[in-house]
Order: C-alpha cells, then structure tokens, then sequence
C-alpha cells in the first residue's frame, strides 16, 4: 500500500514540473520585456533621445528616456537636456502594445530668460541655465513585429513646478516618433 501510494505521488508530482515548464518557455518566448527605442524625427532638429522601457505586465511598462541637444545652431528650443521617467498603460490587445496614455516626470535644463531688441536680435540672458521638475501626460501608439521591432509615435505636455518664473517657458513638450527593438 505505501509503495502505491509513493509511486501515485511520485507521478503526479513529474507531470506537474513538466506542465510548469512548457506554461514559463511559451510565456517568454511570447513576451519579452525590454526595449531600446531612438526618436528618429530629432536628429533632423540637432537633438538626440533614446529610451529603454521594461514592461512590468501586459498592460503596463515603466521607462526612462534621455534628450540632449548636441547642434543649438538646428535647434529652435532653449533646452539642454531631459531626463525623463515614465509610466505607461496600454490599452491594445496584444502584450505591451496599441494605444497607450503615460504619466512622466521630466529633470530639465532649460536656458533661462532672454532679453531681446525689436529686430529680435539677442541683447541678454538675464538669468543662467535653469534645472527643473515637470509632471505631466502624454498619449501614443505602439506597434512591435513578431521579431521584435517596435514603432512608436507619442506626445505630451507637461508644467513646470518650481523655476517656470527663471526662464521662458512654463510647459514641457514630449513627442517624438521612435524606432526600437523589443528583446
């Protein structure tokens, strides 16, 4: 009787381990978690942003993406970099994927306010670079192949908190359109 016993426990046992690892390989191989993106649009404007997001769940993702101008000259904007967090929640059927609506919190530098004549000629800076904080929201789409590329497009708004005052702006613009792969 014992060895029955044994030998039913020990059985179900094997076909439970068996049934857990073929559930966890179709899992990964299916959704991977990680992504690298470029904003293909900025470069064209003297400005680089990449971005690495890890998607938490099917339907939610946390990431960071990282401006920096590297030509003024191109460049129309008086930033000079951002370092921005996310939070992302999607709302397509696929995993991590379709339409989405973020929350972001940006670390800016910002040129601080300009002094300029009639002709518009700058005359000077009354204040130097200002760093701040912004909150803000955002929407887009994301769509990611079966071997891993992603195209996405976003844009977002977001307010100053504490230096809006130091510089000419009081509002944050996020947009882009991105290019990246999912692994």
């Amino acid at each position: 009787m014992k060895k029955t016993l044994l030998m039913i426990v020990f059985l179900f046992s094997i076909l439970a381990v068996k049934a857990q690892n073929q559930i966890d390989t179709t899992i990964n191989l299916n959704e991977r978690k990680n992504e690298v993106k470029l904003n293909v649009v900025f470069p064209l404007l003297g400005t680089f942003e990449a971005a690495y997001e890890r998607s938490l769940n099917q339907k939610s993702s946390l990431g960071i993406s990282v401006l920096s101008v590297f030509n003024n000259e191109n460049s129309n904007e008086d930033t000079n970099y951002f370092i921005t967090p996310y939070y992302r929640r999607y709302f397509g059927k696929k995993y991590s994927s379709g339409f989405f609506a973020e929350g972001f919190g940006t670390l800016s530098s910002i040129d601080g306010k300009r002094t300029e004549d009639i002709d518009g000629n700058l005359t000077m800076n009354e204040n130097p670079d200002v760093i701040d904080f912004s909150l803000g929201l955002g929407l887009g789409s994301k769509w990611v192949t079966k071997s891993g590329f992603l195209f996405e497009v976003n844009f977002g708004l977001g307010k100053l908190l504490f230096n809006a005052d130091k510089t000419d702006h009081d509002q944050v613009a996020r947009f882009g359109v991105h290019f990246g792969y999912r692994f």
